[in-house]
């Protein structure tokens, strides 16, 4: 085995140094439109930093800004005021809002109920928040003030209540409520000050996966008489109006894709969003009176994310990546679309020295169409036939994008051939595809990959006979339902932090996981047969495939998920292999740790993919 790339590609370290140095959450523009701030971990843990908009050197505002854990994101959120930055941070016992002054200063504790908060909003005169909180066991409405930390809870519904935005005039908060199978959204308004609800609109048959992140906050038009949500009522991601007083919603800006991360210019007459059409995510802006959508960032290929207006409305900071490089800062002129980097995560000369992947689309065994990355090795000569891998993502409801993925880089330049499906089941490709897996994990989805062994099998420099197939959490699941329920289709599988036994999850996994199954499955009760038919783990005396499994060592039950897998196939006498990695999660995340996983990957596969060793 060698762990040396080709003269032309990155080597494993410098990889892993290509993390973006900026984090996921929007960028903040200061008051006055010169500064624009972010989350980064440049320093080695997340702190504020910020960028001059005409370029500069980033410069670092906070300390440590802590982790988010449960929560998946900070929501930054600088006050209309301009004087302080509001954050989550579960940085002491439970999340808690926090507080930094933009003049520069200690950071300061706002909350500590001991609960969980996902979502804040500052009220129009900057002198409150609200946020959603489960202190007494589902998310209700609150509202603190800054001055002195008074909290009063707005709301008390049994149901999920989340996202809530102050209107314009202050007068109203507006927010989100789950049904108790988190797939139907109600949009509420209630008085700031606490009194009678009323709901705006219902949103129906929209499953929720994160409790409410995926329907997000309803987006309240800068003069407040409007509200605009995702829906999937089209039989696609696409944003709706209705006015805030009710009536029958329409389409801002309807279309065949997915749409998301939209935004209103200050005047309220536009908005920004995002378009994913086949894995390149789009910027555009669209007139709210007449609907028209103006291209403003096309990335050939790319993904933009987090369009946020300066405050004079002519420029839209957002971020980008492609698949050569990581997450940036960008900045674009509304004007003329004239746009500029701010910052730069990539090593000098790295993107000539990656790959950068052919999209192409096959056919499954039933004529669906499967649109997928093709990822071919550097440097193969002709004649040579390279071993192969399919890389399967998570989610299921998960895509992959226009992205840069450092694992897939590194595995191609050690000569595999890397095919990353998304195989039905995946988002981005409407309601209808997404839901063709329901009922049917590890079967119709697995057809999808293995359509894709006859897909690679057909390229002139693949070696038909050496095929591996990895994947994380639902990518490691599909991983072993190819080992259980396709034999012999693989010489080669790595399964990480999958849930090969979803009876087993069903009792033992956290609620967003039981409520996910339950809608892709149905009622436990009534439905055990199929949640028993899609466990790869009851059949492991079919195995014939070598097998890797490995997860973060996490704490039970998440961490016996993949062990008790591993151990099924021991039990039939299957070639396995485990390893659990320290410290971590369920998911293996460390650069330290994911270095280390690399190589274990590499050296598995290498084993054999790689060797003499026919397969008959």
């Amino acid at each position: 085995m060698t762990n040396d790339a080709s003269a032309a590609s990155l080597t494993i370290d410098q990889l892993l140094a290509m993390r973006p140095l900026v984090g996921p959450e929007p960028p903040l523009w200061s008051a006055d439109g010169s500064q624009i701030i972010f989350t980064s971990g440049l320093a080695g843990e997340p702190a504020l930093w910020s960028v001059g908009a005409n370029g500069s050197f980033p410069q670092r505002l906070t300390t440590n800004l802590g982790s988010v854990r449960f929560l998946g994101t900070r929501e930054p959120r600088i006050s209309p005021d301009g004087k302080w930055i509001a954050y989550l941070s579960e940085k002491n016992d439970g999340a808690g809002v926090w507080l930094w002054p933009t003049a520069g200063g200690a950071v300061r504790q706002l909350t500590n109920s001991g609960a969980d908060i996902n979502a804040l909003s500052w009220s129009p005169d900057s002198r409150s928040l609200a946020f959603s909180a489960s202190r007494y066991g589902v998310f209700d409405i609150y509202r603190v003030e800054i001055a002195d930390g008074r909290t009063t809870r707005l709301s008390s519904d049994p149901r999920y209540e989340l996202y809530p935005v102050f209107t314009s005039d202050g007068r109203n908060i507006v927010y989100v409520r789950l049904d108790e199978h988190w797939v139907d959204h109600e949009v509420v308004i209630i008085p700031a000050l606490g009194g009678e609800e009323r709901i705006i609109v219902r949103d129906r048959d929209f499953f929720d996966y994160h409790f409410g992140r995926s329907f997000g906050y309803p987006l309240v038009s800068p003069d407040g008489q409007t509200i605009l949500f995702r829906s999937y009522r089209s039989g696609w991601l696409n944003y709706w109006r209705v006015p805030t007083h009710g009536g029958e919603p329409i389409p801002l800006c309807a279309e065949a894709a997915d749409q998301s991360d939209l935004a209103w210019s200050p005047d309220g007459q536009h908005v920004t969003y995002c378009v994913n059409r086949n894995g390149t995510v789009a910027l555009q802006v669209v007139s709210v009176a007449e609907g028209a959508a103006r291209p403003l960032v096309t990335p050939a290929p790319g993904t933009c994310a987090a369009p946020q207006w300066s405050p004079d409305g002519t420029r839209i900071a957002y971020l980008l990546q492609t698949p050569t490089t990581p997450l940036d800062l960008w900045i674009v002129s509304v004007h003329d679309s004239a746009a500029r980097q701010l910052t730069n995560s990539s090593l000098a000369g790295s993107a000539k020295r990656l790959i950068v992947p052919e999209k192409i689309t096959y056919r499954s065994a039933d004529g669906v169409p499967i649109s997928a990355y093709l990822y071919k090795p550097p440097d193969i000569k002709q004649g040579d036939k390279c071993p192969a891998i399919i890389w399967t993502h998570g989610g299921p409801s998960s895509q992959w994008l226009d992205s840069f993925y450092a694992n897939i880089q590194y595995f191609a330049s050690q000569g595999y051939a890397v095919l990353a499906p998304n195989v039905r089941g995946s988002t981005g490709f409407g309601r209808a595809f997404e839901d063709m897996n329901n009922q049917d994990f590890g079967y119709g989805d697995l057809q999808d990959v293995i359509a894709g062994v006859t897909y690679l099998k057909s390229l002139d420099y693949v070696n038909p006979d050496k095929m591996g197939t990895t994947g994380t959490s639902y990518g490691g699941y599909l991983t072993a339902a190819a080992v259980c329920f396709a034999p012999g289709v693989f010489q080669a599988a790595v399964a990480a932090s999958g849930y090969p036994d979803r009876v087993a999850m069903y009792h033992e996994q956290e609620l967003r996981h039981i409520k996910q199954m339950e809608f892709k499955f149905g009622p436990f009760e009534t439905h055990q047969h199929i949640y028993r038919k899609c466990s790869p783990i009851y059949w492991a005396r079919q195995a014939t495939t070598p097998t890797f499994v490995l997860n973060g060592e996490g704490a039970a039950p998440r961490s016996s998920a993949s062990r008790d897998f591993a151990q099924a196939l021991e039990k039939e006498y299957k070639t396995v292999q485990y390893k659990a990695y320290s410290p971590e999660g369920y998911y293996v995340q460390s650069p330290r740790n994911t270095r280390q996983m690399w190589l274990d990957m590499l050296e598995f596969f290498d084993r054999y993919l790689k060797d003499d060793v026919p397969n008959v």
